[in-house]
C-alpha cells in the first residue's frame, strides 16, 4: 500500500483551463487526462487524501469516484460543497487532519498555513488552492495536480525532491 496526496481536480470545471492555463483543449480531455494519471499512479489498494476542490458540480463525484483507483479521503476545498463530502466512495471526510507517516507529523489542509501545528517541530503542511502559484516555504508543499504534473504525488516523492531533507520545492 502507498500513500499519495492531491487537490485541486476541478473535474468539469472549464474556467480551471483558462484560469490555470491547464494544457487541455477541453474539459472532456481534461477529466481524462487526470482520471487517466491519477490511475496510473495509484493502486486499488493505496490510500489517497484528496486535499480538496474535487469537482465543479457534486452530482459528478460518486461517478468519478468509482472510476478512480484507491481508499479516498477528503479534505474539503473552498469549491467542495457538503454534497461533495456526501458522494458516495469517500472513506473519511474532514476540513483538516493530522497524520503521522513513517515519523513525520502531515498538517493537512485545502489552504496553506502562515504557521501549522508542530511547525517548529518539523512538522509539514500540505495543502493545494494555490495551484502552483505560492512560493514556497520550508517544509510546506503544494500537493495540488498544477504543481504535480497533473497527478497524485507521495510523501517520499516530495521530501527526495529537495536538498534538504524538508525543504520545499515549486516544480511541476
Amino acid at each position: 500500500m502507498t500513500l499519495f496526496f492531491t487537490a485541486d481536480k476541478h473535474f468539469g470545471d472549464h474556467r480551471t483551463i483558462n484560469i490555470q492555463r491547464r494544457p487541455f483543449a477541453s474539459v472532456a480531455e481534461m477529466d481524462e487526462a487526470l482520471l487517466a494519471r491519477w490511475n496510473e499512479a495509484v493502486g486499488p489498494d493505496d490510500d489517497v487524501w484528496h486535499l480538496g476542490d474535487v469537482a465543479r458540480r457534486s452530482s459528478d463525484v460518486a461517478p468519478l469516484l468509482a472510476r478512480l483507483n484507491g481508499i479516498k479521503h477528503l479534505v474539503r476545498g473552498n469549491n467542495d460543497d457538503p454534497a461533495t463530502g456526501d458522494a458516495a466512495g469517500w472513506v473519511s471526510v474532514q476540513d483538516y487532519a493530522e497524520l503521522t507517516v513513517d515519523g513525520v507529523s502531515l498538517v493537512l489542509c485545502h489552504y496553506p498555513f502562515r504557521s501549522w501545528n508542530g511547525q517548529h517541530r518539523r512538522s509539514i503542511n500540505l495543502h493545494g488552492h494555490n495551484h502552483g502559484r505560492l512560493k514556497p516555504r520550508q517544509r510546506q508543499f503544494d500537493v495540488g495536480v498544477d504543481a504535480r504534473g497533473f497527478r497524485p504525488t507521495t510523501l517520499g516523492t516530495l521530501l527526495g525532491s529537495s536538498a534538504e531533507p524538508f525543504g520545499a520545492r515549486s516544480d511541476v
